[in-house]
């Protein structure tokens, strides 16, 4: 019995796929669980609606990221902080404090997609990555300041 996968199963197939199994392994387990659907010209037609659904979601999220890349590219977030005499900050900087700012400007980010490649405790400018999208990475310029 052929049957699309509609949720991914280890080592038997992925969501979308089209696969030849038994008619028993089938009947009493992939789709009994809901993990697959009987292959039919509907379903087939079906899966292929979706699959075209989700590249144009896919495309305008991306669209959507390159936007909100371009408005990062031009903001520079200032933070002031007691500095020691070397000019190092007592603590760093953290990305919830990033994001903090962030809201404040009006962007919802979380501060899991803020990637710091250093501790950000020295004074001076420093840059951040924001991962916007998988395929999307922005940068941002963060100011430190001592008070």
């Amino acid at each position: 019995m052929k049957v699309i996968f509609i949720k991914d199963l280890k080592k038997q197939g992925k969501t979308g796929e089209i696969k030849e199994v038994s008619d028993g392994y089938a009947t009493n387990y992939l789709i009994k669980n809901g993990y697959a659907v009987k292959y039919t010209k509907t379903s087939n037609e079906r899966l292929n609606e979706e699959i075209k659904n989700k590249q144009q979601k896919e495309k305008e999220a991306i669209e959507e990221a390159n936007k909100i890349k371009e408005k990062l590219a031009k903001e520079n977030i200032v933070f002031e902080v007691k500095a020691g005499v070397d000019g190092k900050t007592f603590g760093n900087i953290s990305t919830k404090q990033i994001e903090e700012k962030l809201s404040l400007l009006g962007y919802k980010i979380d501060k899991k997609k803020i990637k710091t490649d250093s501790s950000l405790n020295l004074i001076g400018c420093h840059y951040v990555k924001i991962e916007l999208h998988k395929s999307v990475i922005a940068e941002l310029k963060i100011t430190i300041k001592e008070k």
